[in-house]
């Protein structure tokens, strides 16, 4: 599914990207290619599923923000899909993705991570969600965090 390049490439970026003014004509130039050559192959390993995004996970903890909680809802199926929508569209959720139920022990289909920096703070915006979810949504909980968990995606094994 990749050739040999494809695989330097990601090998090369997974890692993350260097923290330089033009990342990607930094890697281009290690991997020996023309930066847009570079670009263009991501863009197809990302149209071929091969890849989903190349995107910063950023240490919250270091941010000041100290509380995080994934917030769970149970909303009715019929209005999932548009509130979902708007619920992800949060500035301050930084995921949300809609899961099926495991009846009868966990009733929630709706998942949206709220950070704050005290957890005043992400009840507060946890209010929020409730607000818009109005009475679409008929149960919800909220889990905490108490440590930060693996922050990386997929690595390929180098060769060597």
């Amino acid at each position: 599914m990749i050739d040999a390049t494809d695989r330097e490439i990601i090998e090369a970026l997974q890692g993350g990207l260097p923290l330089v003014p033009a990342p990607y004509a930094q890697v281009a130039e290690i991997l020996g290619m023309d930066e847009d050559a570079l670009l263009y192959r991501l863009a197809e390993l990302k149209s071929r599923g091969v890849i989903r995004r190349i995107a910063a996970a950023p240490n919250h903890y270091k941010l000041g923000m100290t509380s995080n909680g994934m917030t769970v809802w149970d909303v009715d199926d019929d209005r999932i899909t548009e509130l979902g929508a708007r619920i992800g569209a949060l500035p301050f959720v930084t995921h949300s993705y809609e899961r099926s139920r495991a009846l009868p022990d966990w009733p929630y289909n709706l998942f949206a991570m709220v950070h704050g920096a005290d957890r005043d703070e992400v009840e507060a915006k946890r209010a929020e969600i409730a607000a818009i979810l109005g009475d679409a949504c008929r149960a919800k909980d909220i889990l905490y965090s108490t440590r930060i968990l693996k922050k990386t995606g997929l690595r390929l094994k180098t060769k060597g």
